[in-house]
């Protein structure tokens, strides 16, 4: 924990002492803010990312895996000055097929907009920023994949909005919560909650969940976000159940987890140097009675971070080019507290390293190269290498 503060202490003091001869950031936009923001009735675009992902280790041979790892449409169409409609249809994997995002946004001043439908949890950078160009390395960063976890939407209801004035940009929704239980536990202790995001697929509710999210760009080059997730997992044990069934009601209780989690991230660009850092925790309540239900092995917290660095090296180019060299440090465990009689599994407890580049031939069109590797506490040792293909329009 100390040293996941010492990071971000010292990534937001680097911002600040160079901020002085830099530009405000805040109008880098992801896909849907990008089709809120068209003046066009219609709007079409989409993304792309297409890998070659080849994993390495001592005394065993593997295959390599060519995939279009998603391919996403994007349509976003506005009725009037303040009213809107943004919609993601994302093929993963060339056979599966999901929306992404389907939502209502209305504005009624720049500071109060309401928005309705199925769309993004707000925690992290990758899980908003999710589009290839956006991000260094062919593969997300795990700590996304395993704690936040990317890509994570669900059905809700809110408010967003700038106050520009103070440099701050909010949204604040009600959604339905996680799957935790429809037959059998979805949460388990290497992936936490992935298997519980109902992805606006009939999803069901038991319970409201909160999640909010500050941003602040007021410091030239910097942007500082806070985020944060409050509520329980949602049971199908809750479905027709009478008030006077007790012995019901305790197996549903037991089926359930609270959980609270928070996340801290900034993002920092000057001239060529670029960072971003992100922290994240979630503690989760009642895991020793839905582990004993489910026969899981779900933690009762979960905490990680990353720090990346990249230069671009043909910064002050005309070309309009990027060429980014970066690395990437992360420490995530779904393992690090447990409570009850489950023991706490060191496997969990993992650290991956990745250095690679990223050349930018447009704003939209990327080629990637990595190495990573990857390490617990176990001392597991494996490495992967990757070369990927970006595209957005």
């Amino acid at each position: 924990m100390k040293r996941s503060m010492l990071f971000v202490a010292l990534l937001f003091i680097s911002a600040q002492l160079f901020s002085q001869n830099q530009t405000n950031n805040s109008s880098a936009l992801n896909a849907a803010e990008t089709l809120l923001n068209s003046d066009s009735k219609l709007s079409i675009g989409g993304y792309a990312q297409i890998d070659f992902n080849q994993p390495l280790s001592d005394g065993q041979r593997q295959n390599a895996t060519l995939d279009v790892h998603r391919l996403v449409l994007l349509f976003g169409y506005r009725f009037g000055e303040k009213t809107s409609f943004v919609s993601e249809i994302e093929l993963e994997h060339v056979q599966e097929v999901y929306v992404e995002q389907a939502f209502m946004n209305h504005e009624f001043l720049p500071w109060l907009n309401l928005r309705g439908g199925l769309m993004l949890v707000p925690m992290g950078i990758i899980n908003e920023y999710h589009e290839p160009p956006t991000y260094n390395g062919v593969e997300r960063p795990n700590l996304d994949s395993k704690i936040v976890p990317t890509t994570w939407r669900e059905v809700g209801l809110g408010f967003t909005g700038r106050l520009d004035n103070a440099s701050l940009k909010y949204q604040l929704y009600v959604m339905n919560g996680f799957n935790g239980y429809d037959g059998g536990g979805k949460f388990r202790g290497s992936d936490g909650f992935r298997k519980g995001r109902q992805k606006g697929a009939e999803s069901f509710m038991s319970s409201p969940t909160l999640a909010a999210r500050i941003d602040y760009y007021g410091l030239p080059g910097l942007k500082l976000g806070l985020s944060t997730y409050n509520g329980k997992s949602q049971s199908a044990l809750y479905d027709g159940l009478a008030d006077d069934d007790d012995a019901a009601l305790a197996m549903a209780d037991s089926s359930v987890v609270g959980i609270n989690m928070l996340g801290f991230d900034a993002r920092y660009r000057n001239g060529g140097f670029e960072a971003r850092g992100q922290f994240n925790v979630a503690n989760i309540s009642n895991t020793d009675e839905y582990n004993d239900l489910t026969g899981s092995d779900l933690g009762s917290q979960m905490l990680g971070w990353y720090l990346e660095a990249g230069y671009n090296i043909l910064h002050g180019n005309q070309s309009g080019q990027r060429l980014v060299p970066f690395v990437r440090y992360e420490q995530y465990n779904t393992h690090s507290k447990t409570d009850g009689n489950l023991a706490v599994n060191d496997k969990y407890n993992r650290t991956d390293v990745t250095v690679g580049a990223g050349w930018w031939l447009t704003t939209g069109t990327v080629l990637k190269a990595d190495y990573q590797f990857f390490s617990n506490a176990n001392d597991s040792n494996s490495g992967q290498f990757n070369l990927g293909i970006g595209i957005w329009f």
